[in-house]
């Protein structure tokens, strides 16, 4: 008798500790998304308010309103590149020399800012979803079939 209720507690053990695992896959996937849909909503901010900077700048700013545009319409595979050129554009700007608005130049840079972070939370999130896919339990149970992979967003900001 008592080894069948010892079978029982590691069963109910067991099950708990698959219920747990499936759970916190499921938040972790979870975050990963939202994580994602935040990062797309600072690269948009960020791309709109170059483009508004490079048009209102009293010297022609046209490769940055160009590589602005292209971020901004991007397909999801050409994103990346795209980011990164916007970003290549916005280092290489000369603020004085393009005579632009003081208050436009501190919302791209706080875009920028705020872009980093999205990123990091976004990493951070994609790097705690993968490591918990590759558990044994994880693996074996196939309990994340339910989820697609999520997948880093590599830009320099």
């Amino acid at each position: 008798m008592a080894w069948v209720v010892g079978v029982v507690a590691v069963v109910v053990l067991v099950g708990t500790y698959v219920t747990w695992l499936a759970a916190r896959l499921d938040r972790l996937h979870l975050r990963a998304g939202s994580a994602r849909r935040a990062l797309d909503a600072q690269l948009v901010r960020r791309a709109a308010a170059a483009a508004v900077l490079a048009e209102q700048a009293e010297t022609p700013q046209d490769d940055l309103y160009l590589a602005a545009r292209a971020a901004l319409d991007a397909p999801n595979g050409e994103r990346e590149a795209a980011e990164n050129d916007l970003t290549r554009r916005l280092r290489e700007l000369d603020v004085t020399a393009a005579k632009a608005d003081p208050a436009l130049v501190e919302a791209v840079d706080a875009a920028g800012r705020r872009l980093a972070l999205a990123r990091q939370v976004h990493t951070d999130s994609v790097r705690d979803a993968l490591t918990l896919r590759e558990h044994r339990m994880v693996r074996m149970l196939a309990l994340a079939r339910r989820h697609q992979r999520p997948s880093y967003f590599d830009i320099d900001v």
